[in-house]
């Protein structure tokens, strides 16, 4: 094998399945040939991207001229390799669906890009403002295990070799002797059960996009505030741009990083009235002072005030000052743009780590919670040992129903957090909508060249596939209904989730020959 060739790519590389792939021999055996049932998966598959769970869909659809009324082309299910069209699921989570979930990271990936470095619809000039990378956290809601680190190593030292000789009010030390690695299921969770308050940790789960929303405003008047201007004079001197990703800590709660940059009052680019150093000292000040009081679950639940976690962080990675570029560069411990969008699109695919067949306990004591206080908040109204009838829900004063905290029962798998893991202010950059109809785009204008048999025109090719309006005199009119979610039989999806992370490999491959420096 040469040194530039994939080593994932041969007869001597196969994929490696699991025993499913023998129930997809055995179907296929049924009706057509092996080899048609796996010529047929092949198309499809490559079609959806290798995606864990399609979604497939039964119908037709013709495409036709508007502007001379020919019908130009038509399609249906019963045309498709597999009698059915099948589409990707979109899932954003890496445990739900990697190929999909590594759709969506390439799209934040360069939304958050563009927002740094400029391109697809965002100046260039945006590279020179003031930047900085921040990260609230959630408050203490009581002592947990976690991974320590030891001789500059991120693990390795004891979780809390202090307080050996002190005991919670239950008669639980409140020290951990024990060095965890990321695979010790006990990583997170509380010391002294009893003593952890879980439900102040799920209220506050829940209003966490209240608090994120705070935020923005009070940076915004902070902003206005060092500037001598009151709020509504803000937008004529400076404009505050973000975006921002949800993480789940090893706890159970999410925690924000966000990209912040200030603008001029002509949008991106244009030079801020502020440094990035006297911004990150702005947002850390603004974070602080974040308050949310929010109602009790029921009558035996008490008010509370949320703030976000003393644990906060604010690094310049550009200070927007003149000449500074490569200062910037080496002042901001090796924290460039590109790494910081990297990173950011990578936490927006993580999960809970909820897995049901086996959750480690306290994620899973946060599940029961979200579901306990649903109920609480359900018949909040109704006194102790009351049942109710059969044909009631619960609630007898008719006003429960208005509780915030009715519907933490459908946000249980999530943990209690109802927000968006991705998230951007207006004019920070392009939009992940934006970057899913160029895509569209893109692939009709390979349809359309190949039926014309002319090449394809790639001239100032990026600004027609993100133009606002399209181009185009081609309509699709078409009837489809759901048929299901899922491949057929199991063998199906584990040849695809193979093929995807044989893709994987390829990309990891590719760009270690590409940037062969990053690799080592």
């Amino acid at each position: 094998m040469s040194p530039g060739t994939f080593p994932g790519f041969g007869d001597h590389a196969p994929l490696e399945v699991g025993p499913g792939a023998l129930g997809f021999a055995t179907h296929g055996a049924r009706g057509r040939t092996l080899r048609e049932r796996l010529e047929a998966f092949s198309e499809t598959a490559a079609s959806v991207g290798y995606c864990s769970n399609p979604i497939s869909f039964s119908g037709s659809s013709m495409t036709v001229d508007s502007a001379t009324g020919e019908v130009v082309g038509g399609f249906s299910s019963d045309d498709a390799p597999m009698g059915l069209l099948y589409r990707p699921c979109g899932n954003r989570r890496e445990d739900v669906c990697p190929a999909c979930s590594r759709v969506y990271a390439r799209d934040t990936f360069a939304m958050i890009r563009s927002g740094l470095l400029g391109g697809k619809t965002v100046p260039e000039a945006v590279a020179k403002n003031p930047l900085v990378f921040a990260t609230l956290t959630a408050p203490s809601f009581g002592h947990v295990h976690g991974i320590r680190s030891k001789n500059g190593h991120k693990s390795g030292g004891m979780c809390r070799p202090y307080d050996r000789a002190k005991t919670c009010p239950h008669g639980r030390s409140k020290s951990c002797m024990t060095a965890h690695t990321e695979t010790d299921p006990a990583v997170g969770s509380p010391l002294c059960w009893d003593c952890y308050d879980w439900t102040s940790a799920v209220v506050w789960q829940w209003h966490a996009p209240e608090l994120w929303r705070r935020f923005t405003i009070a940076l915004r008047r902070a902003v206005a505030a060092h500037l001598g201007k009151t709020d509504a004079e803000l937008r004529k001197v400076a404009s505050v741009q973000y975006a921002k990703v949800g993480e789940y800590q090893a706890r159970g709660l999410i925690h924000f990083h966000a990209l912040i940059r200030l603008d001029g009052p002509d949008g991106p680019g244009t030079p801020a009235p502020v440094n990035g150093v006297t911004l990150a000292e702005l947002i850390e000040t603004a974070a602080r002072g974040v308050r949310v009081e929010v109602p009790p679950v029921d009558g035996a639940d008490v008010p509370r005030e949320l703030a976000f976690g003393s644990q906060l962080d604010a690094r310049t990675v550009r200070t927007g000052l003149p000449g500074t570029l490569l200062a910037d560069a080496h002042s901001s411990d090796t924290l460039v743009p590109e790494q910081v969008a990297g990173y950011l699109a990578k936490y927006a695919t993580k999960s809970t780590d909820v897995d049901p067949a086996s959750p480690r306990p306290h994620l899973a004591r946060i599940t029961r919670e979200c579901r306990r206080l649903a109920d609480r908040a359900a018949t909040a109204c109704r006194m102790d040992g009351c049942e109710p009838e059969e044909d009631e829900d619960g609630c007898v004063c008719g006003t429960c129903a208005e509780s915030p905290y009715r519907l933490l029962a459908k946000w249980a798998h999530m943990l209690g957090f109802r927000g968006h893991f991705s998230t951007k202010s207006r004019k920070y950059s392009v939009t992940l909508g934006r970057l899913r109809n160029a895509r569209a785009r893109f692939a009709r204008l390979q349809a359309e060249a190949q039926r014309s048999g002319e090449p394809l025109d790639v001239k100032d090719l990026e600004r027609r596939l993100l133009a606002d309006d399209e181009e185009t005199t081609l309509l699709v009119d078409g009837s489809w209904s759901y048929v299901g979610t899922g491949w057929p039989t199991n063998g199906e999806k584990e040849l695809a989730e193979a093929a995807a992370a044989r893709a994987r490999e390829y990309a990891k491959w590719k760009a270690a020959q590409k940037y062969p420096a990053r690799a080592a």
